[in-house]
């Protein structure tokens, strides 16, 4: 009896070892997991960051946009569209006018599709009257309105 309580003991420490040692992995590789994810989201949000910057000042000319982590964060905790005309920074996106706004949100539209590019994209209810896009030599743009007979090509 004894030798049977003593096997089913060893047997049981055993498994306890096995599930200890796979929780151990388990925990590596999700830090593993965590710290790729961290490193991914760092780069998209350079990237996006980069080019949001760029085409930003290009729809709306003498503007530094740019996205930021809220104050006292990091960007994981999210990131806050800043823009500045000169050298004024603005407090809140609501001191925009709704032209700059949408030119805003178009721009970090933009950035986020040049970030992972697909071919073909519909955007309706857009204004190119105007706009210059000379954002890059790698993607072509048509401009077709229904309302006349203005059709337009921009290469970007």
């Amino acid at each position: 009896m004894f030798e049977k309580a003593e096997d089913e003991y060893n047997d049981l420490m055993s498994k306890k070892n096995i599930i200890e040692n796979d929780k151990a992995k388990i925990k590596k590789v999700i830090e593993e997991l965590d710290e790729k994810k961290k490193e991914t989201l760092k780069v998209t949000w350079l990237k996006v960051n980069k080019d949001f910057e760029s085409i930003s000042s290009t729809l709306l000319p003498g503007t530094m946009a740019k996205l930021d982590p809220p104050e006292g964060g990091t960007f994981l905790d999210g990131l806050e569209v800043r823009v500045a005309f000169g050298t004024v920074w603005k407090q809140s996106l609501s001191e925009l006018s709704g032209g700059q706004r949408s030119l805003l949100a178009l721009s970090l539209i933009l950035a986020l599709l040049f970030f992972k590019p697909a071919p073909l994209y519909i955007l309706d209810e857009l204004s190119f009257k105007g706009a210059h896009f000379s954002l890059s030599t790698k993607f072509q743009c048509s401009a077709m309105s229904l309302r006349g007979s203005t059709t337009c090509e921009h290469a970007f």
